[in-house]
């Protein structure tokens, strides 16, 4: 997602350029239900709804109960952003991916559906991994409030539609259980935003830890900044897009090692918010 964290003024010129790791106009999507649930498969957690039943926000997991990190990465793309992928640019990060991989670093991407829809084959390869789950980052990557780091705006009439098309999206690339995550373009939110989502039935989920990797090009400045602020339960905010955020794959293979030299245990998203859900 975009990352310019609203509260970490230090990420500044992430905005718009920031979206990245139209199709024709979007069949009506259907609702984000990870799959229909069967015996044999039992629902990812969620958070209960918030007062007057607004979407719920998870930013962190406990703080005691062991040593748990979750690694994200956002797959940015907006929906404007086709013809400069058509001109050589890219938003993905096959080589991220693979070191996850290499690494055995579970982890969850919250993707666009614009990035689906121009990398299908990544995202399959993705969403069918154990070791990762997909999560929602709007189709769009437009954003869900004004004044959001210079993002092109969703209208409250769209949001709902936005998000559901991102799960299409998703569902069409082969994507086979994506999570009912969202996470907002820009980390930006009201109100309005929760109440108008709250119809979709998804865990908003947020961070506490900012790595700074957003157009940076010192990997060992976005590495320090992650190891200074984990903490137990944490989340981390992190980008899986090669042309704006370039330091981020040599970044991980240097946190991995020392959080793990730490005694952390690196979990999915979903790992964390059932643990939560556990605590109250």
């Amino acid at each position: 997602m975009t990352f310019r964290v609203r509260r970490v003024a230090a990420a500044c010129a992430l905005g718009a350029a920031l979206t990245a790791c139209g199709a024709p106009s979007a069949p009506h999507a259907s609702r984000p239900a990870p799959s229909a649930p069967t015996a044999a498969v039992s629902r990812p957690p969620t958070l209960a709804p918030g007062p007057a039943g607004l979407t719920p926000v998870f930013k962190n997991g406990p703080r005691e109960g062991g040593k748990t990190v979750a690694l994200t990465f956002d797959a940015d793309m907006t929906a404007d952003e086709g013809p400069r992928a058509a001109r050589g640019e890219h938003f993905d990060n096959p080589q991220l991916i693979s070191t996850l991989r290499t690494l055995k670093v579970p982890a969850t991407v919250f993707m666009t559906g614009r990035w689906a829809d121009e990398y299908p084959a990544e995202a399959r390869a993705i969403g069918r991994d154990p070791q990762f789950e997909i999560a929602n980052h709007s189709y769009s990557h437009y954003a869900f409030t004004g004044d959001c780091y210079g993002l092109p705006t969703v209208s409250p009439d769209r949001m709902k539609a936005d998000v559901e098309r991102a799960y299409t999206a998703f569902k069409k690339a082969g994507v086979p259980n994506a999570m009912p995550y969202f996470r907002f373009p820009g980390g930006c939110y009201d109100r309005q935003a929760l109440k108008t989502l709250s119809a979709v039935g998804v865990t908003a989920v947020q961070w506490d830890v900012v790595s700074g990797d957003a157009f940076a090009t010192d990997s060992d400045a976005v590495a320090q900044q992650v190891l200074e602020g984990v903490k137990p339960g944490s989340v981390v905010v992190m980008h899986c897009t090669r042309s704006a955020a370039p330091a981020t794959e040599r970044a991980v293979r240097m946190i991995v090692p020392e959080l793990r030299k730490k005694g952390y245990r690196f979990v999915k998203v979903s790992e964390l918010i059932g643990a939560t859900d556990r605590h109250r």
